[in-house]
């Protein structure tokens, strides 16, 4: 086991549960590539197998696959079937090798257009059968099964690439060791995939495409790695720019139709009022319509923003609430205001009722049309396995709060059934009678292999599929590359919503620019005033938070049960009259995350105003 130097405490349970597992504890990740090579230095079987953690395997995977490399000597590298959490295929499962046409064809969108060409669909071999053994020039890192001969032959993984292209340098070299590299669909495997590699990540595009760099470079003839080069630069600048702007239209659409909305109906509005009160339609033009009706809408919308209005799913009451937190931040700043610029009360007044039924009506035409994220989604459960295993899953997420409209069970050997003298499957038609949107497997009561049939047979609009892990008190799933999928866990805590995180994070830019303006009267109160601004910097700049966990000895390999927050300059003890005992402080800590506000962070920040310049590590 080699460990990239993780800070989830897993080092304490390996030495504590597995005392017999060889270990290799690095100080700094030092990435895909050298730990996998530290590993493979040590092992001494006559396979190795390169296995992502985010995979589930079928329970006759490894007998199946050793026994294709058994009787195929010219094998150097095996790759299996993969598919993702939601049962469909995944294409990298086979791949060809990304030659500067091959990549044209990828970047270009050709292989796409016409997937089942030899020419333009070769990236991903998808003229290819998915369910036939062929030999390919690429196999995936998830699952890599490697003839330890061939690896003597060929060389260890190149520690150049960082993350991504590993795979591919090393299947290539392996064919030219004089070995083949086959794809293996006789079993399949589940990957799941997570943040690191979410296609729609400006920084996934990037890593991605200069590991495709590094290895033309290494391989292709220099004329060859130009072209390459090129077409890479190209593929950076084109796929970063459709993640920067698909991530900006996701999260400034709403906010736009929104501003776009109140200005219009604002300005009717001011047209009407100026009409009435003043006989004169253009009374509200200039600065009014240009800078100061802008200006009001920008207070309303930061003041949603924060209230957890644009937060999904939509709460209304979020909404109305953050529109009434504007309105009263515009009339003091109105009070303030010089006479010039200071337009009309009542005007405020009528427009914020037209801000209230605007906003809410677009959300209430948004649920009304099922619009993803503004629908109420309440959960059609169909959980299989066994009663006593079902009912365990079903008391794990009704004790995270999850609203649950109707869950039904179905055990393991219902299968099949007969209707009218005719077989139908009992679990596809349980899943469209019942309108189930969510599939839980329960692992302990199902063998991997059945999961996966079930995955790839039942289908439904919009239906995701979860696993139960036996024992376990959490459920996941993913379904889809470009999501990190789901955790229910018990331990649901407030820290970690969008809405505290978001604030946790306003109340340290607020209470760090505060600090930075009084500093020269309040600095020399404070017992290290070097670090009270060392800590200034790094709070603004958010490497750190003015509120942490605290710990304590044995007491800091229990953090990572909780959810993951910023190292705080202060802690829950600082708000303490005495030190509290060892055995408590995990407690302290679940206490603040579960029930966090932001006046918890400034009663702690007020205790605790002398040590804002303690330094931790």
């Amino acid at each position: 086991m080699v460990d990239n130097n993780s800070v989830d405490g897993s080092i304490e349970m390996l030495k504590e549960k597995f005392p017999e597992v060889k270990l290799i504890e690095n100080k700094k990740n030092a990435g895909f590539s050298v730990a996998n090579n530290q590993a493979i230095k040590k092992s001494t079987g006559e396979y190795v197998l390169l296995l992502n953690p985010d995979t589930i395997v079928e329970e006759e995977t490894f007998t199946k696959t050793l026994a294709f490399m058994d009787g195929h000597p010219d094998a150097g590298g095996l790759g299996v079937k993969m598919i993702d959490g939601t049962g469909h295929f995944l294409p990298e499962s086979k791949r060809a090798l990304p030659t500067p046409e091959v990549a044209f064809y990828k970047i270009f969108g050709l292989s796409f257009l016409f997937p089942k060409s030899k020419k333009f669909g070769k990236y991903h071999l998808t003229y290819l059968s998915q369910d036939e053994t062929n030999k390919v020039d690429v196999l995936s890192g998830a699952f890599m099964l490697v003839r330890k001969a061939a690896l003597d032959k060929a060389g260890l993984l190149d520690e150049t690439f960082f993350m991504y292209g590993e795979d591919i340098d090393m299947s290539y070299r392996i064919i030219k060791a004089g070995y083949n590299n086959y794809y293996f669909p006789q079993t399949r495997i589940i990957h799941y995939k997570g943040e690191s590699t979410k296609k729609s990540s400006v920084n996934y595009v990037i890593v991605f495409y200069n590991a495709m760099r590094i290895f033309a470079q290494k391989h292709f003839s220099h004329k060859n790695a130009r072209l390459f080069s090129f077409l890479v630069n190209m593929a950076i600048l084109f796929r970063a720019s459709v993640a920067i702007m698909h991530r900006f239209i996701n999260k400034m659409i709403l906010p736009l139709i929104d501003f776009i909305t109140i200005y219009a109906g604002y300005y009717i509005i001011s047209l009407f009022y100026a009409n009435i009160k003043f006989s004169s339609e253009g009374h509200y033009s200039g600065i009014f319509m240009l800078f100061i009706l802008p200006s009001y809408i920008v207070i309303w919308l930061f003041c949603i923003l924060f209230s957890g209005g644009y937060d999904k799913p939509i709460k209304q009451w979020k909404i109305v609430r953050g529109i009434l937190w504007g309105v009263g931040f515009i009339l003091i700043m109105y009070a303030l205001l010089p006479d010039v610029y200071r337009f009309s009360r009542a005007l405020i007044l009528i427009g914020t009722v037209w801000v209230i039924l605007a906003l809410t009506t677009i959300r209430a035409l948004l649920m009304a049309f099922k619009v993803k994220g503004f629908a109420s989604y309440n959960r059609r459960l169909l959980i299989i396995g066994e009663e006593e295993e079902c009912k365990r899953v079903q008391g794990l997420l009704e004790r995270t709060g999850i609203k649950l409209e109707e869950v039904r069970y179905l055990s393991p050997e219902d299968t099949q059934a007969e209707k009218n003298g005719e077989s139908f499957n009992k679990w596809s038609e349980t899943v469209t009678i019942y309108h189930i949107n969510e599939v839980i497997f329960c692992a302990k009561d199902l063998p991997s292999q059945t999961i996966m049939d079930a995955m790839s047979t039942i289908s439904a609009p919009e239906l995701e599929f979860k696993i139960a892990p036996p024992e376990s008190w959490a459920i996941i799933g993913s379904n889809s590359i470009h999501t990190s999928g789901e955790l229910y866990m018990i331990n649901v805590h407030a820290i970690n919503t969008a809405s505290n995180v978001r604030n946790k994070r306003l109340f340290d830019i607020v209470l760090g620019l505060v600090l930075l303006a009084i500093s020269p009267l309040f600095c020399w109160i404070q017992r290290n005033p070097p670090g009270f601004f060392a800590n200034l910097f790094w709070v603004i700049i958010g490497e750190k938070s003015y509120v942490g966990y605290a710990s304590a000895g044995e007491q800091q390999k229990s953090l990572h049960l909780l959810p993951t927050i910023k190292k705080g300059v202060l802690t829950p003890l600082d708000a303490l009259p005495s030190t509290a005992d060892n055995s408590t402080i995990h407690d302290i800590n679940s206490i603040y995350a579960r029930d966090y506000k932001v006046a918890t962070d400034i009663r702690i920040v007020w205790k605790g105003f002398r040590n804002l310049g303690r330094i931790t590590n």
